[in-house]
């Protein structure tokens, strides 16, 4: 599955860099490889916990914006977003274990909406995701040798 895919090459762009490296700003925005990671799990819970369920966003305990979502907090390491990820992935794939792409979901904003659409959506994310993590990641390591 492409979603599988290209969440294991998110997390994979954090593989060997200190917890500094992880959280290095290298542009104007919030972005940073570590805050891509954890955005990705508040993805996750959007997608595959809001609009599966219908429950609330503070009631999945996740920022109500995705521009919040990037915030890191001291207690956040290299270790606990990739374990908060995964945890985020495993409940994705257990709320849509059983449903095929034509199910509709209630839980959107928007209206109600078939998985497949939630599923094409979350793969567009993660790959744009993934070119994010691919450029910083190239800087960051780039800048070890410099």
């Amino acid at each position: 599955m492409f979603i599988d895919q290209h969440r294991s090459m998110l997390a994979a762009s954090l593989d060997g860099l200190t917890g500094e490296e992880a959280r290095k700003r290298l542009v104007p925005s919030k972005t940073t490889l570590l805050g891509l990671v954890k955005h990705a799990a508040f993805v996750e819970h959007v997608w595959f916990g809001e609009a599966v369920t219908g429950t609330r966003r503070a009631d999945l305990g996740i920022p109500a914006t995705p521009d919040e979502s990037f915030k890191l907090d001291e207690k956040d390491t290299v270790e606990s977003v990739l374990a908060d990820y995964a945890r985020a992935v495993e409940l994705s794939r257990q709320a849509v274990a059983g449903l095929d792409g034509d199910t509709l979901l209630p839980g959107n904003r928007r209206g109600p909406l078939p998985l497949r659409w939630v599923q094409q959506h979350v793969l567009r994310e993660l790959a744009q995701h993934c070119g994010h993590a691919d450029i910083l990641r190239e800087l960051i390591v780039a800048a070890r040798s410099g």
